[in-house]
């Protein structure tokens, strides 16, 4: 082989090579595990009978549509995706422009709002729970001494409140990653912009409006995609807070595929479950990057 056709062969080479250790941790860790999942969602894997593990195909998804618990978690999930995120966008919009402006106390305010979002999120199940408390609870105290109720209220016994309550301490939770990207957003924002609004004569909700948010557009869909991928994803709060109860009030589906996995001991079913989710997760995926690229090609 010519010396140029063995330099340019080696070139060539030389990328994969690096990322060649990378590529096998990932496969190692992300990979194996997939693979080893859609294994299972095609048997009836049942940890208590490790020996019969027969072929099922996809009778573990025609059960998970059958399932009334399914498509109440899968409920549940469109409505903890829709409040936790949505809320969690709103509040943390409001605290990066506050956070934006000029006070003395601005630095530690910045610090401090991380906070919530530094905390494990067991600590943020336990403390709300605490604070939900039937008899000691302070949400109830307070709400007593303003006469907004009548009488203590078991915020994560009612099927009414139980969900909504689990929210309300995600969004506790979540609001900082909002605050903190946005703001971040926020001072890439050219004060031009604003200059020149002020000479046309916008005011504060028209600047908002028609400067800000477009400007941090990408931003904000960005963090979006992620927190919905979170939030979707996440079952620690709600298992610390209710355990999916009371009843399935509070059952998401990867709540209901961890619990079918890891008490039912049904791993094939589980498995299906995550998948499902799985599915669902790549579809949103795969619409924000296609609006991207559609911004990318104008």
């Amino acid at each position: 082989m010519p010396i140029g056709t063995r330099a340019r062969s080696r070139a060539t080479l030389t990328p994969y090579l690096f990322l060649a250790p990378a590529l096998l941790v990932t496969a190692a860790v992300i990979l194996f595990p997939v693979v080893q999942t859609a294994w299972m969602s095609l048997h009836d894997y049942v940890l208590f009978r490790p020996r019969n593990i027969p072929f099922v195909g996809l009778g573990n998804f025609a059960r998970a549509l059958a399932d009334p618990v399914f498509w109440l978690s899968l409920w549940n999930s469109a409505l903890w995706i829709g409040l936790a995120v949505g809320f969690q966008f709103a509040l943390g919009l409001g605290t990066a422009l506050l956070l934006n402006q000029s006070f003395w106390w601005r630095s530690a305010a910045r610090a401090l709002i991380v906070v919530p979002w530094a905390l494990p999120s067991v600590i943020i199940g336990l403390m709300w729970t605490w604070m939900y408390d039937f008899n000691l609870g302070v949400i109830n105290d307070v709400l007593l001494r303003i006469g907004a109720i009548d009488a203590p209220v078991a915020w994560l016994a009612r099927l009414d409140t139980s969900l909504y309550s689990v929210v309300l301490a995600l969004v506790w939770q979540g609001f900082p990653f909002f605050a903190v990207v946005i703001l971040a957003g926020l001072q890439t924002v050219p004060q031009e912009l604003y200059e020149a609004a002020e000479i046309d004569g916008a005011t504060s909700l028209q600047k908002l409006r028609f400067v800000t948010l477009p400007s941090i557009a990408e931003v904000i869909a960005t963090a979006l995609l992620l927190r919905t991928i979170w939030v979707a994803n996440s079952l620690d709060v709600i298992l610390v807070m209710t355990g999916g109860g009371p009843g399935y009030a509070t059952h998401t589906l990867p709540l209901y595929a961890f619990l079918k996995a890891y008490s039912a001991m049904e791993f094939g079913y589980g498995a299906a479950l995550a998948l499902i989710l799985t599915g669902l997760l790549l579809f949103v995926v795969y619409a924000y990057v296609r609006r991207a690229a559609k911004d990318l090609s104008r």
